[in-house]
């Protein structure tokens, strides 16, 4: 019998984290899982280290990259069909990060907050934040696990642009109640494998034309449309290597200054993706809401690209050309959904 849950790990020249990851969870205190590799195309010599050193995590190579969505979607899909559908509402996928590292009882505290919580489709725990130096060196190696938050779930902003809560700020506990959130980032985070097949379109789970980034805020959309919350849960504690990324407390510059030190690829897919979303998510009441702020919002946004990132303009076109499709998913979440938006947008952080 295929176990209670999957861990679903996709990689891309993601040796460098892999052995960490490998070795945190071999040490959980809850072992009823399988562990899953998706490999986009690697060039890094993955396939011959699980060989020699963990020959029972299943392994699929693509032979080129298919992006978080697409390879996370195989994923799931393999992990589905290993399951009977009478099944599916006590069976779980943990899409993971390959840069993650577990603390021992991260499974067990995880599972645990899924007792009695049948209409929650969706859980997560604490991420901190790990830095890591010479990570590609065996010997001189080191991972500090800082007590800097990275994420303990999403907030969803009324200009309609999301944070992860509390990043960047120090963990003194502010974030120690277990509590219902907008959804869960998705660096690691648990589905119920009901609530998967439940959003399903066609044999895409997460959106396959987000490719990556923000795919885990359209999953939270989704699910909560489709009537499924998502649950924090703070026992359950993870690291994951991340810089500053995501830090809210910054000023205007400072803003600027950070995603100029992102890479043009990542803010490329953020800002297409960041329109994909309005267009498939927003209801059309919440539209005329949130307008004002949203005009603001985005005319800002189009005015920096067009000022100081210009090489990013092609995020404007690629994300006209995909209209049709996006359009076409959009009606099928709306048709099909079982909470009204008014509802969805009630959840809405300031």
């Amino acid at each position: 019998m295929y176990p209670k849950i999957s861990i679903n790990i996709v990689s891309w020249n993601s040796m460098q984290f892999i052995p960490d990851l490998l070795a945190s969870i071999e040490k959980q205190t809850m072992q009823d899982f399988q562990v899953l590799i998706v490999d986009n195309g690697s060039s890094d010599g993955i396939e011959s280290f699980l060989q020699e050193k963990y020959p029972h995590v299943r392994f699929i190579r693509n032979a080129r990259n298919l992006g978080f969505s697409g390879a996370h979607n195989q994923g799931v899909r393999y992990a589905l069909e290993h399951w009977g559908d009478a099944e599916l509402d006590d069976k779980f996928i943990l899409i993971t990060n390959p840069d993650i590292i577990f603390t021992p009882t991260y499974l067990e505290e995880l599972l645990q907050a899924t007792q009695g919580k049948d209409a929650y489709g969706a859980f997560g725990g604490k991420l901190l934040r790990a830095y890591g130096e010479g990570l590609t060196d065996e010997v001189l190696r080191e991972t500090v696990r800082s007590d800097r938050l990275d994420s303990t779930g999403l907030r969803f902003h009324k200009n309609y642009t999301f944070t992860d809560r509390g990043a960047g700020e120090l963990d003194e506990g502010q974030y120690d109640q277990a509590e219902e959130v907008f959804g869960l980032s998705g660096a690691l985070v648990l589905y119920r494998a009901r609530a998967l097949q439940s959003v399903r379109y066609n044999d895409e789970f997460f959106d396959h034309d987000f490719f990556a980034y923000k795919e885990d805020v359209d999953m939270a959309f989704r699910m909560q449309y489709a009537g499924w919350s998502a649950w924090y849960a703070p026992r359950a504690v993870a690291y994951h290597y991340r810089g500053m990324y995501g830090q809210e407390k910054m000023g205007f510059f400072a803003r600027i200054k950070n995603r100029k030190n992102k890479s043009l690829h990542r803010s490329y897919f953020s800002t297409r993706n960041h329109w994909l979303l309005l267009l498939k998510d927003l209801d059309a009441v919440s539209a005329l809401v949130l307008f004002p702020r949203l005009f603001l919002a985005e005319v800002a946004r189009l005015g920096y690209i067009l000022t100081l990132e210009m090489k990013n303009v092609k995020a404007i076109f690629d994300a006209l050309k995909l209209v049709p499709r996006i359009w076409t998913k959009r009606r099928v979440t709306m048709r099909t959904k079982v909470v009204p938006g008014r509802m969805i947008r009630k959840k809405f952080a300031e």
